[in-house]
């Protein structure tokens, strides 16, 4: 993680959990003409994330952003929900979404491979494991430089169960 990322992360989860969400994941994207800050939150409470919720979030974290100056130059804020195939970011999300396909790549190979797609089998220890074609690999979840779910049928059938009202 960035140092300008990490020093974002913990500027705004305070303020981000005083009001009901959880900072899932923070990427800063600068180009030569643009700058953009994503944040990607749910709430604490049960993962979902709306609109209003987003516009409520992004007053917060601008106010907080502003005074602390972190950024030096203009940028754009962006806050939004992680989405159905959303990013794994913690330990508890490989278990959160057990049974549920993935896709991740290693910062350093792991049997020859940095990316391995495959269904998520829970977490031992420091350990993640997949289910990758029949075959369960073993990650060390310090290895993971990225993972997010894969949009799968099953995927948006659970995710409207979990969201009907």
């Amino acid at each position: 993680m960035s140092t300008l990322v990490q020093t974002i992360t913990d500027l705004i989860t305070p303020t981000a959990e005083s009001l009901g969400y959880r900072v899932v994941q923070i990427k800063f994207n600068e180009t030569s003409r643009n700058r953009t800050l994503q944040i990607m939150a749910e709430r604490l409470s049960d993962g979902g994330m709306g609109l209003d919720d987003c516009e409520k979030l992004s007053r917060s974290l601008s106010a907080v952003l502003d005074v602390n100056d972190v950024i030096e130059q203009a940028y754009r804020l962006e806050v939004s929900s992680p989405g159905i195939d959303r990013p794994l970011t913690r330990a508890q999300d490989y278990v959160d979404y057990q049974g549920f396909l993935a896709k991740l790549e290693t910062r350093l190979p792991v049997q020859g491979r940095k990316r391995f797609t495959g269904v998520l089998a829970g977490v031992e220890g420091e350990q993640i494991h997949l289910e990758v074609d029949g075959v369960r690999q073993l990650l060390p979840l310090s290895n993971i430089a990225s993972a997010k779910l894969v949009l799968t049928d099953e995927l948006i059938k659970a995710h409207q169960a979990r969201y009907a009202s």
